[in-house]
């Protein structure tokens, strides 16, 4: 079986013990409801029609604080959402509390740092045709698989500097498990000073 990201979410929580903080949970009505419909999402709709206002405004607001927490208390936490841009990526390491980004003055996707070196992403990728046959085959999510073209579309793939390990999805759940274990293990002895 290969893994999506809310599988893979759940299964790496279990086993790690880490709180889960799944994206998908944060999208207003209006939102599901456009998705539901096929209409794919904007920049203007994640940031719920403010054009002033960041991208994932909800799931920033209803998160940052349990994320901080987690932080400050040096707990570790997984979140899965899309973040398919570097910018919306960037926002996350801003919002969820990065020390390395405290003085940065906002996200201008012409001059992003790179993330910083407690946090790091895992990019899960596959191609086109493949994601899309899984997302046919699968039951009861609002996105439906005639959004993926514009998830493709928009696509930013992390950079080096982003912290990021990719996972090929094609690869079974405990396979990429063991793999981001492994990732966390250098991760963290990275760390130590």
């Amino acid at each position: 079986m290969c893994a999506s990201r809310s599988t893979l979410g759940e299964f790496l929580s279990e086993k790690l013990g880490w709180p889960l903080h799944e994206g998908d949970n944060f999208h207003p009505k209006e939102n599901i409801e456009k998705m539901t419909r096929g209409e794919p999402l904007t920049d203007q709709t994640r940031s719920h029609g403010e054009v002033n206002k960041l991208p994932w405004g909800s799931f920033t607001r209803a998160d940052s604080e349990n994320s901080r927490e987690e932080r400050c208390s040096g707990s570790d936490a997984l979140v899965t959402c899309s973040a398919l841009k570097r910018l919306y990526r960037q926002i996350l390491l801003l919002l969820h509390g990065s020390e390395a980004l405290a003085s940065f003055p906002g996200p201008d996707p012409d001059t992003l740092p790179p993330a910083p070196p407690d946090v790091f992403f895992l990019f899960l990728y596959g191609d086109y045709d493949f994601l899309y046959q899984r997302m046919v085959a699968r039951k009861g999510h609002y996105m439906k698989s005639d959004l993926l073209r514009s998830q493709f579309d928009i696509l930013e793939p992390p950079l080096d500097e982003e912290n990021v390990l990719p996972l090929d999805v094609r690869s079974s759940i405990a396979c990429m498990a063991a793999e981001v274990e492994r990732h966390i293990v250098r991760f963290k002895s990275s760390l130590v000073p």
